[in-house]
């Protein structure tokens, strides 16, 4: 397994942020890090390890950008309109400039079973779940797979009773409800694959409520999706997501030798 661990300039942020990417082909997957986490985060916690067998066999390729999140969901500021000003520049740093990036670079390295003009997954777990979901939902012309494992959708978790045009687009289950049915992205939703998992055990009971919410959401909009909800032993840690990581990955690229 190649990694690459990289730093370049974003001009929407007006920073150098770093990312690592790990496999040469594939499914580009990118992989979002935990509430306040970092890019390393997926690797050191072992989650990039557990899908090896598809990165070596050249079906997959994650993409682990940096996150911002302590300027954004998290941080204490009571400027909400700041805080999701900045989740904004984030999230058209990833789709304006990351993807395209990363996309390049795969493509200069085509090769059987690369390819570069398909979409993305996004994929996390916690926060990184979350992520996964605006990602995906708000644009199912980039990525056609999400797997949400512990996340939520509802942005008022994070933004307690404030809303505005921003916090709106970076909440699916608001802007998902209000979504007529002959908008173009209703389609994409149709033809794409979406799966969230949560535990109903220690520290789930947020994310199982917000699961809960977006499986509500679908079932209701007849998108369909995988919601999966795992036992009462399941709890919100590293351990049962490197379980669940491996575990989707089979139904999302089939087994890693096949």
């Amino acid at each position: 397994m190649t990694e690459h661990w990289n730093k370049s300039y974003s001009r929407i942020l007006g920073r150098e942020m770093e990312y690592g990417v790990f496999g040469d082909a594939g499914k580009l997957c990118f992989a979002f890090p935990p509430q306040n986490g970092r890019f390393y985060d997926f690797p050191n916690f072992g989650m990039v390890d557990v899908v090896r067998p598809w990165i070596d066999a050249g079906r997959l390729r994650i993409v682990c950008p940096d996150g911002i999140d302590g300027e954004s969901w998290s941080s204490p500021d009571d400027n909400c309109r700041a805080r999701i000003e900045m989740q904004e520049k984030w999230f058209h740093y990833i789709v304006d400039e990351l993807l395209s990036e990363v996309s390049g670079q795969q493509a200069g390295n085509a090769g059987e079973g690369n390819d570069p003009c398909g979409k993305a997954m996004a994929c996390g777990c916690s926060m990184g779940g979350v992520h996964a979901g605006v990602f995906f939902f708000r644009r199912p012309d980039l990525f056609d797979t999400m797997l949400s494992m512990s996340g939520l959708f509802n942005a008022d978790f994070f933004f307690n009773g404030y809303i505005d045009d921003l916090v709106y687009a970076n909440s699916p289950v608001h802007f998902l409800r209000n979504m007529p049915e002959d908008h173009p992205w209703m389609d994409l939703y149709r033809r794409s694959r979406i799966i969230t998992c949560v535990g109903q055990g220690a520290w789930e009971d947020d994310l199982l409520a917000g699961t809960r919410e977006l499986d509500a959401v679908l079932t209701e909009k007849n998108i369909p999706h995988w919601s999966d909800y795992w036992g009462h032993d399941v709890n919100h840690d590293w351990d049962w997501w490197q379980k669940q990581f491996p575990y989707f990955m089979e139904h999302i690229l089939g087994p890693a030798d096949g």
